[in-house]
């Protein structure tokens, strides 16, 4: 089998940690890990998106490890006050967690409380609502049910032949980009026609995979849950109009607000990378009243104000991964050369 793209930084990594480097020069504040999808291992051959996924059993070592390894669980809150304060004596880690997946409170959550660690939950709140389009899980069912799939893309009807797993993954990286390029209407658009052509139910897709409202009230009612906004439609706001970027901002913290009768003073950017927002959306994160912002931009957390509050970095695991060696690397912040506060955001 080839080697997929990342091996390169995973061969890197590794070799970090045999010259022991994440012992010797360990940076920074600390770290916010990201995390998705936690559900157990499937045997499928085509799984487009495992590297939005971990196991229960990955998180439970790897907190057990962050444990061992002496690092502090903290909330957002806490992340907010070490990086503006002096350094402390022990680096933090922060979990979170997009999306809401209903996978959260299934396998995830048991996991949580038994270590009893912080962590928070990023909610775009259409989705508890019932009316979020995942339409990356609509793409995912059409490519791994069809060998022959055609979709207007543009003002061109496009067809395609996918016979096995390796063309499958290749036609939905080339198709997922195409569609986060889009204005939300038009993937909307585009999707919809994608998913009435194969039978595809997006919208019940959508429904299943994530946690209703009822689910996120009782994770909100325990102390170590923060919970954060991720707009409304969790849309790529880089491809929207200023106003209608900072009106998802505003509403999806105006909606949490009232379901969950508390301040919600945490943003997680939607997708988070580098071509998803813009400078704009970093001051229009603090305009519409969140503490902190954060990114899916690799890196660790400084302290004494060097950090952006509103363009914290993430590490993203990759749920392909499940190398400790590799975690502590990244956590330790020796694979991340520092950053300026913003300069990882585009203007």
């Amino acid at each position: 089998m080839a080697p997929d793209d990342g091996w390169l930084e995973r061969l890197w990594l590794e070799l970090a940690w045999f010259t022991g480097q994440p012992l010797l020069r360990s940076r920074g504040a600390g770290a916010i890990l990201r995390f998705e999808r936690v559900r157990p291992r499937r045997g499928d051959a085509f799984q487009p998106l495992r590297h939005n996924e971990i196991t229960p059993q990955f998180l439970d070592r790897a907190i057990r490890a962050l444990k061992r390894w002496n690092y502090d669980f903290v909330g957002m809150d806490e992340v907010c006050r070490r990086a503006v304060t002096l350094p402390g004596r022990r680096r933090f880690v922060a979990l979170t967690f997009d999306g809401a997946s209903k996978d959260l409170i299934r396998f995830a959550y048991p996991v949580l409380a038994r270590h009893s660690v912080p962590f928070t939950i990023y909610v775009p709140t259409a989705f508890p609502d019932g009316v979020g389009e995942a339409w990356w899980l609509g793409l995912e069912q059409v490519i791994a049910r069809e060998s022959r799939i055609s979709l207007m893309m543009g003002d061109r009807e496009q067809r395609f032949t996918v016979t096995d797993s390796a063309e499958k993954q290749a036609l939905f990286s080339f198709v997922e980009s195409w569609l986060r390029s889009l204005p939300p209407a038009d993937l909307s658009v585009a999707i919809a026609d994608l998913c009435t052509r194969y039978r595809i139910d997006v919208a019940a897709l959508s429904r299943e995979a994530s946690m209703d409202w009822e689910d996120l009230t009782k994770l909100a009612a325990d102390p170590l849950v923060t919970i954060g906004s991720a707009t409304v439609n969790y849309p790529n706001l880089a491809n929207m109009k200023d106003a209608a970027a900072l009106r998802e901002m505003t509403m999806g913290k105006a909606v949490a607000e009232a379901s969950f009768r508390r301040e919600i003073r945490h943003l997680a950017f939607p997708f988070g990378d580098r071509s998803s927002f813009r400078r704009s959306h970093v001051v229009m994160a603090e305009e519409a009243g969140f503490v902190s912002a954060v990114s899916t931009i690799p890196g660790i957390v400084d302290a004494e104000g060097r950090t952006n509050l509103h363009a914290l970095p993430r590490i993203a695991w990759d749920g392909r991964v499940r190398s400790l060696r590799m975690l502590r690397v990244l956590v330790s912040g020796v694979a991340f050369a520092p950053v300026k506060p913003t300069s990882s955001v585009t203007s």
